[in-house]
């Protein structure tokens, strides 16, 4: 009996060429460890960027003697907003700030949004919320600062390096990628998050 020679199978997914011949097959092996490194890199970033709100919290919250003198923190009596917003000597909200510098409500809303926007991105969860609020946080603070002056108000040199895109900026757009790559699902509970009776019913949650 004659043994005729088959074509050899092919397995994977392939694209044809543009003559015609089908091309080689796409590694998913490599794709997926990449997608995996990449998830793994973005959660890092996650992870890193909580922990500066995080630790800002903490240090402005028991006066940890770096940015907050010991004995300065705000358990020792001391504000958290009172020294940076009543030195805000630029833009066009100098005196709202001024007004609001050191007023308590000011300073409990200032400390639950470091606290709140740090456990949630380091935890990995409720990332929808914390780009909301994380960006509304970094919009004022950025108008507080105000950039786009050369000069502040006391015609000193303003020292910005950049009028539009400095780190409250990117902050804000790291915070909204999270919530879009659902970054919380890499070293987080994000999964677990979702799975609750409560965000099921109510995705804005996740």
């Amino acid at each position: 009996m004659a043994v005729h020679n088959q074509p050899r199978q092919r397995s994977g997914f392939h694209l044809p060429s543009r003559n015609g011949a089908v091309a080689e097959p796409v590694n998913d092996t490599a794709t997926a460890a990449g997608a995996a490194l990449a998830a793994r890199a973005l959660a890092a970033v996650r992870i890193a960027t909580g922990f500066i709100f995080l630790w800002a919290f903490l240090d402005k919250a028991f006066g940890l003697h770096y940015a907050t003198g010991s004995g300065k923190g705000w358990i020792d009596g001391g504000s958290p907003t009172k020294g940076f917003l009543s030195g805000v000597s630029a833009g066009p909200l100098q005196s709202f700030f001024h007004h609001i510098a050191g007023q308590g409500w000011t300073d409990w809303l200032f400390m639950l949004a470091l606290l709140g926007i740090g456990a949630a991105l380091m935890s990995g969860i409720a990332l929808r919320v914390t780009a909301v609020a994380g960006t509304v946080l970094m919009a004022m603070m950025w108008a507080a600062e105000w950039p786009p002056a050369q000069h502040l108000s006391t015609g000193a040199p303003s020292m910005s390096s950049n009028p539009f895109v400095d780190y409250h900026f990117v902050y804000a757009l790291a915070m909204i990628l999270f919530a879009f790559a659902a970054a919380g699902t890499t070293w987080g509970l994000g999964r677990l998050w979702a799975q609750l009776p409560v965000v099921r019913r109510n995705r804005w949650l996740l």
